[in-house]
């Protein structure tokens, strides 16, 4: 369809805005979907070029241009024939009057028609005498703008014309859903780099976070050790026993921990971990982790359900938080042929030692790492590994807290585990508990005190017939000695008949 303007008696009334309740929103939405499209104020566009001169030509016009009506202005996308025009004011407007109907609007004589005899277009300089336009309208109903042919003479098109510059408009419609879509497209690109970009910045921000809480864990460890661990280790026939603890400074509570105690029918469980965080909830922590294995144990002495059971616990004590710990929880059960077979489940704690004697009187160092073993108290579904050894006549097992790998050197580099496997490979067999302690203590005592954390030792061994008979050792180095100087080193020894 289209609407024909040749008399003033004829004219469509004066439409340069819309007014009243009704029209209002409806150029609201409008506008907003001019916005939407962000073609306004964009650089030359071959398409709509193109469309323009299409327009000239078929219509056999002088001038013929793309427009979008902004709020205030006509915006000239494409303008042929027209040179030095980017816009024009919107009141009067031809185009402003056009972009209200769906229909192409015809104006025979601009010169009879009362709202374009005033536009500048017919009363100035060019002098246009024929206008036409047909609206550019949006899938969803808006009008954006208009194609439009003008001419400087008066003239009349056919019902078949106005049909063909209706489809010249939606050619323009055709090309901004297009361009729509790209900028759709470009702004997820770009919206994806700036999520990827926080996403790295706050896993740089976590990452940071987890080194500063792992220097908060190194940097502070042992009282809570010292009240906690048991006052002596039991007695366990065929084994000998020892262990050590060093607090890093009198003024810190730590959180390393370990334990032996029997399970029954000549079975005995021990363990060793840390517990992450320091002060008086770190207490409260250690204390919860070393009373939950002991009744656990008891109940099933099968180390990994043991850590479950320790898993469960922390997780629903409120009075936890967010704290967790490592652990090594081992059970002991005495062998037909002598010594022990040794069963180890781990909670993501550094892997026991296992050192047995070779021929050339030497002996070999395994890491019983099982494989897997989560953080205890971290994960609802956390999953714990075991691994199965036997510890024979001779045989000797070594756990400890991540203060001796992290200890430094002369040199400033950290002894980690190649370190403390070469150390320990150096050791004589048969491989005595005692001795292991004394050796690993004397190790650390050559390293600089520098950034020391807590260590916890505990090491066990299976005395060979010819040997001493089988004792406890229990070494501790406590900065937090009460009754004597700080670097008081007690040392206590228990013998079985």
């Amino acid at each position: 369809m289209s609407e024909t303007r040749d008399m003033p008696e004829q004219a469509s009334p004066p439409a340069i805005a819309p007014s009243g309740p009704v029209a209002a929103p409806v150029e609201v939405a409008r506008l907003a979907a001019v916005r939407r499209y962000d073609i306004l104020d964009t650089p030359p566009d071959g398409a709509y070029d193109r469309v323009a001169a299409l327009a000239a030509r078929l219509f056999e016009v002088p001038v013929a241009t793309v427009t979008i009506v902004d709020e205030d202005r006509i915006w000239f996308k494409a303008a042929h024939g027209l040179e030095g025009v980017s816009e024009i004011g919107r009141d009067p407007g031809l185009c402003a009057s056009a972009v209200l109907t769906d229909d192409t609007t015809v104006i025979p004589d601009t010169l009879l028609d009362p709202v374009a005899c005033s536009n500048p277009l017919v009363a100035g300089p060019m002098g246009v005498r024929f206008y036409a336009a047909a609206p550019i309208i949006t899938a969803d109903g808006h009008r954006l703008g208009t194609v439009n042919i003008l001419d400087t003479r008066p003239r009349e098109i056919s019902e078949e014309d106005t049909a063909t510059l209706a489809d010249l408009a939606a050619v323009v419609r055709d090309q901004l859903e297009l361009r729509l879509s790209a900028l759709h497209v470009v702004r997820a690109e770009q919206e994806r780099r700036r999520v990827e970009q926080e996403k790295r910045r706050a896993e740089e921000e976590a990452r940071q976070r987890a080194e500063r809480d792992k220097a908060a864990i190194a940097a502070f460890a042992s009282t809570l050790q010292r009240t906690l661990v048991p006052p002596a280790l039991p007695a366990v026939p065929g084994l000998e026993l020892a262990c050590h603890y060093k607090t890093a400074s009198p003024q810190e509570v730590g959180g390393d921990f370990y334990d032996v105690f029997p399970v029954g029918g000549g079975r005995w469980a021990f363990f060793l971990g840390d517990v992450c965080g320091k002060g008086a909830e770190a207490a409260s922590v250690t204390s919860l982790t070393r009373y939950t294995l002991r009744a656990a144990a008891l109940v099933d002495a099968d180390p990994t359900a043991a850590l479950k059971a320790l898993n469960t616990a922390l997780l629903l004590d409120a009075a936890v938080g967010t704290r967790f710990c490592t652990a090594v929880f081992g059970l002991l059960d005495p062998a037909g042929e002598g010594g022990f077979t040794v069963t180890l489940a781990t909670g993501g704690h550094p892997p026991a030692y296992h050192l047995s004697p070779t021929q050339g009187g030497g002996v070999r160092v395994e890491a019983a790492r099982a494989k897997g073993g989560m953080l205890v108290g971290a994960f609802a579904e956390a999953a714990f590994a075991s691994r199965t050894l036997h510890l024979a006549p001779g045989h000797g097992l070594l756990l400890y807290t991540d203060g001796l790998t992290e200890a430094r050197t002369a040199d400033g580099h950290m002894l980690a585990d190649t370190g403390l496997t070469d150390f320990l490979a150096q050791r004589q067999a048969p491989v005595s508990a005692g001795a292991l302690i004394d050796d690993t203590v004397a190790l650390l005592d050559t390293l600089p005190d520098t950034e020391r954390d807590d260590v916890a030792l505990l090491a066990l061994s299976v005395p060979t017939p010819d040997a001493a008979p089988a004792g406890i050792i229990t070494t501790a180095h406590s900065a937090a000695a009460p009754t004597a100087p700080a670097d008081t080193s007690v040392r206590q020894e228990n013998r079985l008949p």
